[in-house]
Protein backbone atom coordinates (compact mmCIF):
# COMPACT_ATOMS: atom_id res chain seq x y z
CA UNK A 1 0.00 0.00 0.00
CA UNK A 2 2.74 2.46 0.90
CA UNK A 3 4.98 1.85 -2.10
CA UNK A 4 2.96 4.63 -3.73
CA UNK A 5 4.72 7.14 -1.44
CA UNK A 6 6.86 9.04 -3.92
CA UNK A 7 7.77 12.24 -2.15
CA UNK A 8 8.60 13.56 1.30
CA UNK A 9 5.44 15.68 1.40
CA UNK A 10 3.16 12.73 0.52
CA UNK A 11 0.47 12.17 3.12
CA UNK A 12 -1.56 9.52 4.85
CA UNK A 13 -5.21 10.34 5.55
CA UNK A 14 -6.10 10.13 9.26
CA UNK A 15 -9.40 8.68 10.50
CA UNK A 16 -10.98 12.15 10.59
CA UNK A 17 -9.92 13.05 7.03
CA UNK A 18 -6.91 15.19 8.00
CA UNK A 19 -3.83 14.64 5.84
CA UNK A 20 -0.53 13.97 7.63
CA UNK A 21 2.88 13.68 5.94
CA UNK A 22 4.48 10.22 6.08
CA UNK A 23 7.85 11.69 7.03
CA UNK A 24 8.61 14.45 9.51
CA UNK A 25 11.42 15.93 11.57
CA UNK A 26 11.56 15.03 15.25
CA UNK A 27 13.18 17.60 17.57
CA UNK A 28 13.56 15.62 20.81
CA UNK A 29 16.77 16.72 22.60
CA UNK A 30 17.31 19.51 20.05
CA UNK A 31 18.37 22.59 21.99
CA UNK A 32 16.08 25.62 22.16
CA UNK A 33 17.34 28.62 20.23
CA UNK A 34 19.60 28.52 17.19
CA UNK A 35 20.06 24.72 17.13
CA UNK A 36 16.36 23.91 16.77
CA UNK A 37 15.67 26.93 14.53
CA UNK A 38 18.37 25.82 12.08
CA UNK A 39 17.33 22.13 12.17
CA UNK A 40 13.70 23.00 11.36
CA UNK A 41 14.77 25.40 8.59
CA UNK A 42 17.09 22.77 7.07
CA UNK A 43 14.21 20.28 7.13
CA UNK A 44 11.71 22.65 5.53
CA UNK A 45 14.26 23.56 2.84
CA UNK A 46 14.78 19.84 2.20
CA UNK A 47 11.03 19.44 1.58
CA UNK A 48 9.83 18.25 4.99
CA UNK A 49 6.39 19.57 5.84
CA UNK A 50 5.88 17.90 9.22
CA UNK A 51 7.61 18.94 12.47
CA UNK A 52 7.14 17.04 15.73
CA UNK A 53 7.82 18.76 19.06
CA UNK A 54 6.47 18.52 22.63
CA UNK A 55 6.07 20.80 25.63
CA UNK A 56 8.68 18.83 27.59
CA UNK A 57 11.31 19.24 24.83
CA UNK A 58 11.52 22.92 25.79
CA UNK A 59 11.96 24.03 22.17
CA UNK A 60 8.47 25.00 21.01
CA UNK A 61 9.47 28.69 20.80
CA UNK A 62 12.36 27.90 18.45
CA UNK A 63 10.16 25.67 16.31
CA UNK A 64 7.66 28.54 16.06
CA UNK A 65 10.40 30.98 15.06
CA UNK A 66 11.67 28.64 12.32
CA UNK A 67 8.12 28.16 10.96
CA UNK A 68 7.65 31.94 10.79
CA UNK A 69 11.01 32.52 9.12
CA UNK A 70 10.78 29.56 6.71
CA UNK A 71 8.73 31.40 4.13
CA UNK A 72 6.45 28.36 3.72
CA UNK A 73 2.74 29.13 4.24
CA UNK A 74 1.40 27.83 7.56
CA UNK A 75 -1.31 25.74 5.86
CA UNK A 76 1.36 23.72 4.04
CA UNK A 77 2.97 22.64 7.32
CA UNK A 78 1.88 19.95 9.78
CA UNK A 79 2.84 20.74 13.37
CA UNK A 80 2.59 18.24 16.23
CA UNK A 81 3.08 18.94 19.93
CA UNK A 82 2.23 17.03 23.11
CA UNK A 83 0.88 17.61 26.61
CA UNK A 84 3.40 16.62 29.29
CA UNK A 85 2.64 14.26 32.17
CA UNK A 86 2.65 16.88 34.95
CA UNK A 87 0.02 18.89 33.03
CA UNK A 88 -2.41 16.00 32.57
CA UNK A 89 -6.00 16.26 33.76
CA UNK A 90 -8.82 18.21 32.11
CA UNK A 91 -8.29 21.87 33.06
CA UNK A 92 -4.50 21.63 33.29
CA UNK A 93 -4.34 20.14 29.78
CA UNK A 94 -6.37 23.05 28.38
CA UNK A 95 -3.97 25.48 30.05
CA UNK A 96 -0.93 23.55 28.79
CA UNK A 97 -2.33 23.66 25.26
CA UNK A 98 -2.70 27.46 25.46
CA UNK A 99 0.91 27.71 26.61
CA UNK A 100 2.17 25.50 23.73
CA UNK A 101 0.18 27.57 21.25
CA UNK A 102 1.65 30.78 22.68
CA UNK A 103 5.22 29.46 22.46
CA UNK A 104 4.75 28.17 18.92
CA UNK A 105 3.09 31.44 17.92
CA UNK A 106 0.33 29.54 16.10
CA UNK A 107 -3.44 29.76 16.06
CA UNK A 108 -4.02 26.03 15.59
CA UNK A 109 -2.08 22.79 16.00
CA UNK A 110 -2.38 20.05 13.39
CA UNK A 111 -1.91 17.18 15.85
CA UNK A 112 -1.99 17.27 19.66
CA UNK A 113 -0.92 14.16 21.56
CA UNK A 114 -1.04 12.88 25.14
CA UNK A 115 2.69 12.24 25.71
CA UNK A 116 2.41 9.25 28.09
CA UNK A 117 -0.54 7.32 29.56
CA UNK A 118 -0.42 8.69 33.13
CA UNK A 119 -2.51 6.41 35.35
CA UNK A 120 -5.68 8.01 36.68
CA UNK A 121 -5.19 11.05 34.45
CA UNK A 122 -5.17 10.09 30.79
CA UNK A 123 -8.95 9.66 30.42
CA UNK A 124 -9.60 13.24 31.62
CA UNK A 125 -6.72 14.47 29.48
CA UNK A 126 -8.28 12.76 26.46
CA UNK A 127 -11.59 14.55 27.15
CA UNK A 128 -9.71 17.86 27.08
CA UNK A 129 -8.21 16.97 23.68
CA UNK A 130 -11.69 16.09 22.37
CA UNK A 131 -12.89 19.52 23.55
CA UNK A 132 -9.96 21.30 21.84
CA UNK A 133 -10.78 19.50 18.61
CA UNK A 134 -14.47 20.44 18.90
CA UNK A 135 -13.42 24.07 19.27
CA UNK A 136 -11.37 23.79 16.06
CA UNK A 137 -8.10 24.60 17.82
CA UNK A 138 -6.62 21.22 16.91
CA UNK A 139 -7.15 19.45 13.60
CA UNK A 140 -6.41 15.94 14.86
CA UNK A 141 -5.89 14.42 18.31
CA UNK A 142 -4.00 11.36 19.35
CA UNK A 143 -1.77 9.71 21.89
CA UNK A 144 1.83 8.65 22.35
CA UNK A 145 3.22 5.55 24.06
CA UNK A 146 -0.22 3.95 24.48
CA UNK A 147 -0.45 0.17 24.60
CA UNK A 148 -3.52 -1.75 23.41
CA UNK A 149 -5.16 -1.66 26.87
CA UNK A 150 -4.68 2.12 27.19
CA UNK A 151 -6.21 2.64 23.75
CA UNK A 152 -9.23 0.43 24.40
CA UNK A 153 -9.67 2.21 27.75
CA UNK A 154 -10.01 5.70 26.26
CA UNK A 155 -12.07 4.49 23.29
CA UNK A 156 -14.57 2.73 25.60
CA UNK A 157 -14.65 5.72 27.95
CA UNK A 158 -15.09 8.48 25.33
CA UNK A 159 -16.29 6.81 22.15
CA UNK A 160 -13.56 8.75 20.30
CA UNK A 161 -10.79 6.84 18.52
CA UNK A 162 -7.38 8.57 18.47
CA UNK A 163 -6.16 9.57 15.00
CA UNK A 164 -2.52 8.71 15.79
CA UNK A 165 -0.51 6.62 18.27
CA UNK A 166 3.14 7.66 18.33
CA UNK A 167 5.29 4.92 19.84
CA UNK A 168 8.81 3.57 19.92
CA UNK A 169 9.00 1.49 16.74
CA UNK A 170 12.06 0.10 14.98
CA UNK A 171 13.48 -3.24 13.76
CA UNK A 172 14.24 -4.42 17.32
CA UNK A 173 10.74 -3.45 18.53
CA UNK A 174 8.30 -3.95 15.69
CA UNK A 175 5.13 -3.79 17.81
CA UNK A 176 3.25 -6.43 15.77
CA UNK A 177 0.29 -6.76 18.17
CA UNK A 178 -0.10 -2.99 18.64
CA UNK A 179 0.23 -2.42 14.89
CA UNK A 180 -2.52 -4.93 14.15
CA UNK A 181 -4.82 -3.35 16.76
CA UNK A 182 -4.23 0.18 15.44
CA UNK A 183 -4.86 -0.96 11.88
CA UNK A 184 -8.14 -2.59 12.90
CA UNK A 185 -9.26 0.60 14.71
CA UNK A 186 -8.07 3.01 12.02
CA UNK A 187 -5.36 4.55 14.22
CA UNK A 188 -2.26 5.72 12.33
CA UNK A 189 0.91 4.37 13.94
CA UNK A 190 3.87 6.77 14.07
CA UNK A 191 7.45 5.85 15.01
CA UNK A 192 9.56 7.81 17.45
CA UNK A 193 13.27 6.89 17.69
CA UNK A 194 12.91 5.02 14.37
CA UNK A 195 16.71 4.88 14.12
CA UNK A 196 17.10 3.20 17.54
CA UNK A 197 18.95 6.25 18.89
CA UNK A 198 21.79 5.44 16.51
CA UNK A 199 22.07 1.73 17.33
CA UNK A 200 22.07 0.68 13.67
CA UNK A 201 24.96 -1.77 13.87
CA UNK A 202 22.97 -4.81 12.72
CA UNK A 203 24.80 -6.91 10.10
CA UNK A 204 21.53 -7.37 8.16
CA UNK A 205 21.03 -3.60 7.87
CA UNK A 206 24.59 -3.17 6.53
CA UNK A 207 24.01 -6.00 4.06
CA UNK A 208 20.76 -4.48 2.79
CA UNK A 209 22.34 -1.00 2.67
CA UNK A 210 25.01 -2.39 0.32
CA UNK A 211 22.39 -4.23 -1.75
CA UNK A 212 20.19 -1.14 -2.30
CA UNK A 213 22.97 1.46 -2.39
CA UNK A 214 21.53 3.19 0.68
CA UNK A 215 22.55 3.74 4.32
CA UNK A 216 21.32 1.50 7.16
CA UNK A 217 19.24 4.50 8.37
CA UNK A 218 17.56 4.84 4.97
CA UNK A 219 16.80 1.10 4.93
CA UNK A 220 15.08 1.36 8.33
CA UNK A 221 13.08 4.47 7.41
CA UNK A 222 11.94 2.84 4.17
CA UNK A 223 10.90 -0.25 6.18
CA UNK A 224 8.76 2.05 8.37
CA UNK A 225 7.00 3.51 5.33
CA UNK A 226 6.36 0.13 3.71
CA UNK A 227 4.74 -0.99 6.96
CA UNK A 228 2.42 2.03 6.73
CA UNK A 229 4.08 3.71 9.73
CA UNK A 230 4.66 7.48 9.79
CA UNK A 231 8.27 8.20 10.74
CA UNK A 232 9.97 11.23 12.33
CA UNK A 233 13.76 10.79 12.40
CA UNK A 234 15.57 13.37 14.51
CA UNK A 235 18.75 15.11 13.37
CA UNK A 236 20.33 18.56 13.57
CA UNK A 237 22.82 17.84 10.77
CA UNK A 238 21.74 19.33 7.45
CA UNK A 239 23.15 16.52 5.32
CA UNK A 240 21.63 13.85 7.54
CA UNK A 241 18.26 15.63 7.48
CA UNK A 242 18.45 15.49 3.66
CA UNK A 243 19.57 11.84 3.68
CA UNK A 244 16.69 10.88 5.98
CA UNK A 245 14.31 12.22 3.33
CA UNK A 246 15.97 10.36 0.45
CA UNK A 247 13.72 7.31 0.68
CA UNK A 248 11.66 7.44 -2.47
CA UNK A 249 13.85 6.00 -5.23
CA UNK A 250 13.88 2.39 -3.99
CA UNK A 251 11.50 -0.26 -2.65
CA UNK A 252 12.44 -3.07 -0.26
CA UNK A 253 11.38 -6.50 -1.51
CA UNK A 254 8.84 -8.48 0.54
CA UNK A 255 11.61 -10.91 1.38
CA UNK A 256 13.87 -8.16 2.72
CA UNK A 257 10.97 -6.64 4.65
CA UNK A 258 10.43 -10.04 6.31
CA UNK A 259 14.15 -10.32 7.12
CA UNK A 260 14.05 -6.95 8.90
CA UNK A 261 10.88 -8.02 10.73
CA UNK A 262 12.90 -11.01 11.93
CA UNK A 263 15.27 -8.73 13.89
CA UNK A 264 12.54 -8.06 16.46
CA UNK A 265 13.59 -8.65 20.10
CA UNK A 266 10.86 -6.53 21.77
CA UNK A 267 13.79 -4.36 22.85
CA UNK A 268 13.12 -0.82 24.05
CA UNK A 269 15.67 1.99 24.09
CA UNK A 270 13.10 4.24 25.79
CA UNK A 271 10.83 3.75 28.83
CA UNK A 272 8.16 1.07 29.10
CA UNK A 273 4.66 2.59 28.80
CA UNK A 274 3.37 0.18 31.44
CA UNK A 275 6.12 1.02 33.89
CA UNK A 276 7.39 4.61 33.89
CA UNK A 277 7.61 7.04 36.80
CA UNK A 278 7.77 10.57 35.40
Amino acid sequence: MTTTIRHIADTTVLNNGVKMPWVGLGVWKTKEGDEVIQAVKHAIRAGYRSIDTAAVYGNETGVGTAIKESGVPREELFITTKVWNSDQGYDTTLRAFDESLRKLGLETIDLYLIHWPVKGKYKETWKALIQLQKEGRVKAIGVSNFQVHHLSDIIEDSGVVPAVNQVEFHPLLNQAELRAYCKEKGIQLEAWSPLMQGNLDQPLLSELAAKYGKSPAQIVLRWDLQHGVVTIPKSINEQRIRDNADLFDFVLSDEDMAKIDGLNQNKRFGPDPDNFNF
